[in-house]
């Protein structure tokens, strides 16, 4: 692993910051695939994620100096994420439905494959029938393994609204899933 590998992300932003833009990409490549799971989840539609990721990305350079480095660089780039899909929500005033053709690879036989297949289907299923105010939380915490304060730093919330959205979220996909 090379020494730049090792260095935090607010460290490589402050190697940023005093004109070492080449190691931005560093950070870019930290955070795309993770960034385009989180867009993906609130907006239900890869090729709008995608241009959502990498706007915030550009974004984020951009604004690079306004990043408060004792604050945890992962929350700062996942809020900017948020923002712009809020907005790309606001601007068509719809969500997209979950794409057909999601595909998910395994090795196993076909009928466990399908299982699996059917019980993603049926979760991503629950998880969008609940009010975004409740899903976006939970899948931050379960999907993207975000601790409650970074979820709080994103959405802006106190923790203890993160904690109450989540444990509504959960019952919600109980009865939603129970009735499916």
């Amino acid at each position: 692993m090379s020494e730049i590998q090792k260095l935090t992300d607010e460290e490589i932003v402050e190697k940023v910051r005093s004109n070492d833009s080449d190691l931005y990409a560093v950070i870019i490549e930290r955070y795309k695939n993770k960034l385009l799971r989180y867009a993906t989840n609130l907006i239900h539609d890869n090729d709008r994620a995608s241009h959502i990721v990498q706007d915030s990305l550009i974004k984020a350079y951009i604004n690079i100096n306004g990043f408060n480095t004792k604050k945890k660089f992962s929350s700062w780039i996942y809020r900017i994420v948020h923002n712009e899909a809020m907005n790309e929500i606001k601007k068509y005033q719809k969500e997209t439905p979950i794409l057909d053709d999601f595909d998910f690879e395994s090795e196993e036989d076909t009928i466990k494959e399908f299982e699996q297949k059917e019980a993603v289907m049926l979760v991503e299923k629950c998880l969008n029938s609940i009010p975004l105010i409740y899903s976006e939380p939970l899948s931050l915490y379960y999907l993207d393994e975000k601790s409650y304060e970074e979820i709080s730093d994103i959405l802006r919330i106190p923790m203890g609204t993160v904690a109450i959205r989540i444990s509504r979220a959960k019952k919600l996909m109980k009865n939603i899933c129970q009735k499916n």
